[in-house]
């Protein structure tokens, strides 16, 4: 018996490379001309708004596509008409962050951090709290107000506005704070401090995400306010921009440059301030999702 007989014969056949799965050049260029129609679709209304405040005054039916004869008499009309309620507006949104931050960051620690008997109870309750209809709560805001002579006023307007930050900031810092090390409060508590220097030096710094993205919701809830305006204001003493623009429609129905140059002003604000602050906002929202 030969040993060739014997042994087994190497494999000479050439060893085949394993095929790459090419992907063809229609499917992304197909996703990116959805996207980009889907883009366009959904920036449209905000492009013809910005198009008719750059036109001389008129219907907006009979505007052309492109602002080719620019004309600012809407926007010149708009801040002599509406500059006042913008600085109600800005002052109100203002005001609602500071208050709601100042009791939603300390409440937020506390649930976070401490053992508080009956935590899941105020979580439960804070949460039912949001599905509240705003209708409802700025009904039964009305009759306190009338009673407490807050009615047509900017501090009753914040403290409104507010109700509806504070439980969202709760919520948000919580699940940030939650995830902070305890040895970082434990380190400060044996260096000397106390729970409230440990909560303003330690725990504030590192939810700064957490603090701007709570502070950044509230500022836009308010500052989009419609049904609080409308309820607890009576005459034009204190009109915010959204009451300002919604009476503003039947004073200049026929002159819609003067009131898409207003929608165009009351937007500028919530737009400067997301794009500021658009990491922060990410990173705060997704700060508290691992641990």
């Amino acid at each position: 018996m030969s040993l060739s007989a014997t042994l087994p014969l190497p494999d000479t056949a050439p060893a085949q490379k394993p095929r790459r799965r090419t992907t063809g050049a229609r499917g992304p260029w197909g996703y990116t001309v959805a996207g980009i129609a889907i883009l366009a679709v959904l920036l449209f209304p905000l492009y013809w708004m910005l198009n008719v405040s750059l036109q001389p005054s008129g219907s907006a039916a009979q505007t052309s596509w492109f602002p080719f004869s620019l004309s600012l008499e809407g926007y010149s009309t708009a801040i002599d008409d509406q500059g006042a309620n913008l600085v109600t507006s800005l002052v109100i949104s203002v005001g609602s962050v500071v208050l709601s931050l100042l009791i939603a960051a300390p409440a937020a620690y506390a649930l976070a951090q401490f053992k508080v008997r009956g935590a899941g109870i105020v979580l439960f309750g804070i949460l039912i709290s949001q599905m509240i209809p705003g209708i409802v709560v700025a009904n039964a805001l009305y009759s306190a107000y009338n009673d407490l002579g807050l009615l047509n006023s900017i501090p009753g307007l914040i403290l409104a506005n507010s109700s509806a930050g504070i439980p969202f900031g709760i919520l948000i810092m919580r699940s940030f704070m939650g995830s902070i090390p305890p040895s970082l409060t434990e380190a400060a508590r044996m260096d000397g401090a106390g729970p409230i220097r440990a909560f303003f030096l330690i725990i504030l710094p590192i939810s700064r995400n957490a603090l701007i993205t709570a502070g950044m919701f509230t500022f836009l809830f308010t500052w989009g306010d419609f049904l609080f305006a409308l309820t607890l204001t009576t005459n034009a003493d204190v009109r915010p921009i959204t009451l300002g623009l919604y009476q503003y429609i039947g004073t200049y129905v026929s002159d819609w440059s003067t009131v898409m140059a207003t929608a165009v002003l009351s937007s500028v604000p919530a737009v400067v301030l997301l794009v500021l602050a658009q990491r922060y906002i990410a990173a705060g929202v997704t700060g508290g999702a691992v641990k």
